[in-house]
């Protein structure tokens, strides 16, 4: 179903792993990491990573891009230790995000531009519904997003700009009158945060245990060893009874022909019917659709039924640093991996564990899409093909292992176990 888009984002994503180093030089060869390399950043980079870091460009001067995706977090987000809150609270210290924020960890891989393959498969773009073409594009939306850094308008971002203590060093590099132009100079600030993600080797590391038992330089305990060959079974046309976790069909996880090593997503969009998050939506009456109601041009296009289709279908994320996470999923339903492997193998076996009512009593299943839409989720594949009275494709020893072996992608490894939110 994915065929099309894996081959083109597959070569893509190649071609620019071999230009980056691919994570320490290709096949298991004993070659370092990047970071281990001194990489410079260009003047428009280093000036991206302070827009980056800098809080004052936010309503009440206390949000920054760096509070949402903390590099000890892989990147994503550092969610509130209130188990009220499933996402984070915007710089007016009251709105709650609709979305968890991604991992933005190893996103210059993603170069291929969203689009809709003939088969009506979309892949490519950002954010978790696409709606960003480029990595400059995500760059301008939470500074206007009213439940994140929540700026009235481009010219209350520029002026705050204007009025920061690296004014001069964006005035040296755009010209002394780049502020008198708010929007152009908004389109700068955009090309300097993607240049910082670009350049920066802490968003492309390939530093994990695992990126090391690549290389040659680390080995798997037992547990780990078996979660990976459970992580890369794919279905079984034959034998149905030997599909276990087909993560791979959507996380490749194989080092590349050319040698480049994996990113854990193949850059497509699933429907997985995640369970309605009640500290999220309050509103009964609203659904999150995701892929279908991005906005942009490509999907405001279709006729009404090729995009009815694509409701309820999210961006398939990468699984690098997912031990890092403390809420999973866009709508940050379930907080540890174990609870995340779990639905995937008993969602359609058991669903009354996972689909619950605001007050946590038995709900429809898939109660977080409007029932026109429930039709969209992934039932097919592995290993969601199953229903009432079978057997889950993976026992709750094998989920553990699977988890083991998700642990091993956290960068950062130095030879020792690292926390891992199992």
């Amino acid at each position: 179903m994915r065929a099309s888009w894996r081959l083109i984002l597959a070569a893509g994503a190649s071609l620019i792993l071999s230009a980056c180093g691919g994570g320490g030089g290709g096949a298991p060869s004993g070659s370092s990491s990047s970071t281990s390399q001194s990489v410079g950043l260009t003047a428009t980079a280093a000036l991206g990573e302070k827009i980056f870091k800098d809080p004052s460009l936010s309503l009440n001067g206390n949000q920054s891009c760096a509070s949402c995706h903390v590099a000890d977090r892989g990147h994503a987000g550092p969610f509130s230790a209130d188990p009220a809150h499933a996402t984070e609270t915007g710089s007016d210290g009251v709105s709650l995000g609709g979305r968890v924020a991604p991992s933005i960890r190893y996103l210059v891989f993603n170069n291929v531009p969203f689009g809709i393959d003939s088969e009506g498969t979309a892949a490519g773009g950002f954010f978790w519904d696409g709606r960003a073409a480029t990595l400059a594009e995500q760059g301008k939306g939470p500074f206007l997003n009213p439940k994140e850094m929540a700026n009235a308008d481009v010219a209350t971002v520029i002026a705050k700009l204007a009025a920061a203590t690296y004014a001069n060093e964006f005035k040296a590099l755009y010209g002394q009158a780049v502020f008198n132009d708010p929007q152009a100079a908004f389109e700068k600030v955009a090309l300097a945060l993607q240049a910082y993600q670009k350049e920066s080797p802490e968003f492309t590391p390939f530093s994990s245990k695992y990126d090391a038992f690549l290389r040659g330089q680390a080995s798997l305990s037992a547990s780990e060893l078996r979660g990976l060959a459970l992580f890369n079974t794919r279905d079984s046309e034959t034998d149905p009874s030997k599909n276990k976790g087909n993560c791979v069909a959507c996380h490749p996880s194989a080092i590349g022909k050319d040698g480049s090593f994996p990113l854990f997503t193949d850059f497509s969009y699933d429907a997985l019917g995640v369970p309605r998050n009640w500290k999220v939506a309050t509103n009964p009456a609203q659904f999150d659709l995701g892929l279908c109601d991005n906005g942009t041009d490509t999907i405001n296009a279709l006729n009404a039924s090729t995009k009815a289709a694509l409701c309820g279908k999210f961006k398939v994320p990468s699984l690098r640093n997912v031990g890092l996470r403390k809420a999973f999923f866009h709508n940050g339903r379930f907080t540890s991996l174990t609870d995340v492997v779990t639905f995937y193998v008993q969602r359609d076996i058991n669903p009354d564990q996972f689909y619950l009512d605001a007050h946590n009593q038995p709900d429809v299943k898939f109660n977080d899409l409007p029932p026109a839409y429930r039709g969209n989720v992934n039932t097919t594949e592995g290993p969601y093909n199953r229903g009432p009275g079978d057997n889950p494709a993976l026992s709750p020893a094998e989920i553990a292992d699977v988890v083991s072996f998700l642990c091993t992608l956290t960068d950062g490894w130095a030879g020792s176990d690292l926390a891992c939110q199992r």
